[in-house]
């Protein structure tokens, strides 16, 4: 990862928490009822999620209690605007800038001494079967400080207004007791604490729960689209709920997608895209083996490119040229069929969201089509990039300097 770290690719935008802030961290872990983290400096995202707690405790989501129940941590006004990079929910970005945009000012006077736990509430205690993925709708966005530091100035306005009254001025035990708590908790008298909850409509998002679930509910007839085979089988038994299910591997996906507006192909007008250029390269890595020149020099320059195209043997040829090769005969006649000549997956890999779709819509399908096919890797980076890294881990050191080059050019 090094390499990506160099190039500002691999979490360049992570908080560094250390010192007070570790300690307003751990307390708001404990708020929250999880185990505290013993490192003495780490750093954290948009959410308050740290890949180096996250590596301690060995659980990805140690942020939350069971699927349904995910929480946040908020203990710098820095997190304003930073990504979540291992969001649980697709909209999770959008609930913190939810948060920020509507308490915002009140953030910046807690963050200077407390800390901010969140609760992303959707009224379900537990999931029990894969379809309770559809009772999501709205999340109640809760907040807690810590130290219950609400209850705190509650406490010493009632000291304030007892040392007011009558002649309690003169009374020591509430001179004592005010001190106490401005030594402890700081002058609270004119401080807004008060965090009223918000609420986030769900429409159409992907969910980690149930090992990676899309609800697809703002098309024609909602569709659930599941990563686990084990968790699809189990859904399909449901008799109840009039939706459609679908397992993301069955090519019978990509048909009802298109059949529902939500995703579309026109191979003539991708093969001039930079997204065919990028998949059309990663195509042909796949194929090199032992060469004699850097894989980026290969793909970056036409002559080797065609040089070690003609050096693989032709059925990868005919793969890593497919849909070039099709819309040539094509153009001789009409009767030759996509799925006779184009691999499937490098088919898919070229549709795009639909036109029609709005921006959010747009950002879920692109994450959704680049789970399905992942071969453009400036999508892989874009859309999904806990698996962008796990993919990087296994490709040739050259290949990765291409894909960096890749991303870089067009961040």
């Amino acid at each position: 990862m090094q390499k990506l770290k160099e190039a500002n690719l691999y979490r360049s935008e992570l908080i560094p928490v250390s010192g007070k802030l570790v300690e307003r961290y751990n307390k708001c872990l404990k708020t929250l009822g999880f185990s505290i983290t013993k490192l003495k400096s780490f750093s954290i995202d948009g959410v308050g999620w740290s890949p180096e707690v996250a590596e301690e405790k060995k659980d990805i989501q140690y942020l939350n209690h069971g699927d349904a129940n995910p929480h946040g941590i908020i203990i710098s006004p820095l997190q304003k605007g930073k990504p979540v990079y291992l969001p649980f929910h697709s909209f999770d970005r959008e609930m913190m800038q939810h948060v920020f945009r509507t308490h915002g000012q009140k953030i910046n006077d807690i963050t200077r001494d407390s800390a901010i736990c969140i609760d992303f509430d959707q009224d379900i205690d537990v999931f029990y079967e894969p379809l309770d993925v559809l009772k999501y709708d709205d999340v109640s966005i809760t907040f807690r400080l810590i130290e219950n530091l609400e209850e705190k100035q509650k406490e010493q306005l009632r000291l304030v207004d007892k040392f007011n009254t009558a002649n309690n001025f003169i009374d020591e035990d509430i001179h004592q007791q005010l001190l106490e708590s401005s030594n402890t908790y700081g002058d609270l008298r004119d401080r807004d604490l008060s965090l009223h909850p918000l609420h986030f409509t769900t429409g159409s998002f992907f969910t980690r729960a149930f090992d990676g679930v899309y609800l697809l509910r703002d098309f024609i007839k909602p569709i659930i689209i599941f990563e686990s085979k084990e968790v699809y089988k189990e859904a399909i038994k449901d008799t109840i709920h009039d939706v459609l299910i679908y397992h993301i591997d069955q090519p019978e996906l990509v048909d009802k997608l298109k059949d529902h507006i939500i995703i579309d192909c026109d191979l003539e007008a991708a093969v001039k895209t930079p997204n065919y250029d990028r998949i059309k390269k990663f195509e042909l890595a796949q194929f090199l083996k032992n060469t004699e020149h850097p894989i980026k020099d290969i793909l970056n320059k036409k002559v080797l490119f065609k040089s070690y195209l003609n050096k693989i043997d032709i059925k990868a040829r005919k793969q890593v040229m497919s849909v070039e090769l099709y819309l040539e005969k094509l153009e001789r006649s009409n009767t030759f069929k996509i799925e006779d000549i184009v691999d499937q997956s490098l088919y898919f890999a070229l549709h795009q969201p639909h036109s029609s779709l709005s921006a959010e819509h747009r950002d879920l399908i692109h994450k959704l089509l680049i789970n399905i096919s992942p071969k453009d890797v400036l999508f892989l980076y874009w859309y999904d990039k806990e698996q962008f890294y796990k993919s990087y881990e296994t490709w040739d050191d050259s290949f990765r300097d291409w894909v960096i080059e890749c991303i870089s050019n067009n961040i």
